[in-house]
């Protein structure tokens, strides 16, 4: 069972960890409207029309919408794994899908979406550290963020994961729409395989038991 299906039994929804929400606003001018960036390890939940926007490598990002409540969230995680591998507990959390998906939803909830409507699109994924082509991390992360939403009975309505590129997303919460672009310049691709790979160094110390290990 999930964090959130735990926590639910008890009435109590997960918390974000502390610094878990994104706080990069500015103006977007591709799209003529405020807008929040999302950096790895962090979520936006919002019921008003301001753009939701992340650029990804092997990190996925699950846009989820209720468009009838007008409620929508994004989230950028770096690794598969549920936060209980994390021996330091959950500070940092939230770069691990589990419970940044579980956060995700449990702050639309909060935010006055309904379960039943809930819609997903999920995107990420790429194979563009090749220095840890053996860990796999692109394929892991979205292989577990489309089992994690079938569990959970959240429709998948539009992906986009794995390849080769790089990718900015763009989340339109009014209407749930999601814009995808590739990155297909040197300057794009090494400037995320380098913020990528040293966040991963940073991260982990070690691989074994099929898991990394923080």
């Amino acid at each position: 069972m999930t964090i959130t299906g735990l926590l639910q039994e008890k009435g109590k929804p997960p918390a974000a960890a502390p610094g878990a929400v994104a706080t990069h606003h500015y103006f977007d001018r591709d799209f003529d409207c405020t807008a929040v960036k999302l950096l790895p390890a962090e979520y936006y939940v919002t019921d008003a029309g301001v753009l939701l926007t992340t650029v990804l490598g092997s990190c996925v990002a699950a846009c989820i919408t209720d468009v009838e409540a007008g409620v929508a969230g994004m989230n950028h995680f770096m690794l598969p794994d549920d936060a209980e591998a994390d021996p330091r507990g959950q500070v940092e959390s939230m770069r691990y899908g589990g419970y940044a998906m579980d956060v995700l939803i449990a702050e639309m909830l909060r935010a006055g979406a309904r379960r039943d409507r809930l819609k997903a699109k999920v995107f990420g994924g790429a194979a563009v550290l090749a220095n840890m082509t053996m860990l796999n991390i692109g394929g892991r992360n979205a292989d577990f963020v489309l089992r994690y939403l079938e569990r959970q009975r959240i429709a998948v309505v539009a992906q986009d994961l794995r390849g080769l590129h790089a990718r900015r997303v763009c989340l339109l919460p009014a209407s749930g729409k999601a814009v995808v672009r590739k990155l297909r310049s040197q300057v794009d691709i090494q400037a995320v395989q380098r913020d990528e790979g040293e966040l991963l160094r940073r991260w982990s110390a070690a691989y074994g038991n099929g898991k990394l290990i923080a």
